[in-house]
């Protein structure tokens, strides 16, 4: 078969329409489309390898997307492109290339949810581990990231947001609340309940611990 045109489609620039022997025929992402030429001669074993091509090239600029808002962990990104139905040896190639593209990092991703975390939504390291746990992140990626938390701090430092809310209840009231909140969060009760008796002192006396 012949290729007899090459055409940018209308509604996707990055995409081209081949024709062969005067017909359309299928569409080629554009930097793949860009090695043909009118009149070249493709067999059926050349037109898969441009399928195939095609289909890995396609699902790693869905990939790009998912990672666009915020980094992902490699298992993220498969079950991302299997949920979308991508071939195996797709997601095998698409996760290959954007690991020479330093795209997917496994400890960067932790490293970066737990600092994340510390900043806007603190977590127990219980609760920490089982967040990157169902992310697909394996033991050791999890040990590093997780070898500077410092459950207490942590605590303290949602017990003082939290406790804001809770201004004007007895104490009884005030333990109960804030306990609750911080054991929802992954603090077992020996780390919670110091934390709490200390933040009902500062706020009832006004003074703060360093």
């Amino acid at each position: 078969m012949k290729v007899t045109a090459l055409r940018v489609q209308d509604r996707n620039k990055g995409r081209a329409n081949v024709s062969l022997d005067g017909k359309f025929a299928f569409g080629l992402a554009k930097l793949i489309a860009a090695r043909l030429a009118i009149g070249q001669e493709l067999d059926e074993p050349a037109i898969e390898r441009l399928r195939q091509e095609d289909e890995v090239e396609q699902a790693y600029e869905r990939a790009l997307k998912f990672l666009g808002p915020r980094p992902r962990s490699e298992a993220e990104v498969r079950r991302r492109l299997q949920k979308a139905k991508v071939p195996a040896s797709a997601v095998e190639a698409v996760v290959a290339r954007l690991k020479r593209a330093g795209l997917t990092d496994d400890q960067a991703f932790a490293n970066y949810w737990v600092d994340n975390r510390a900043t806007f939504r603190p977590r127990s390291k219980r609760a920490l581990r089982s967040e990157l746990k169902q992310k697909g992140l394996g033991d050791d990626a999890l040990q590093a990231a997780l070898a500077a938390v410092d459950d207490g701090g942590a605590a303290y430092a949602l017990a003082r947001q939290r406790a804001r809310r809770l201004a004007g209840l007895e104490y009884p009231d005030f333990r109960r609340k804030l306990g609750e909140f911080l054991a929802r969060r992954g603090f077992d009760y020996d780390t919670l309940l110091p934390i709490v008796e200390r933040v009902w002192k500062e706020q009832t006396e006004g003074t703060v611990d360093e």
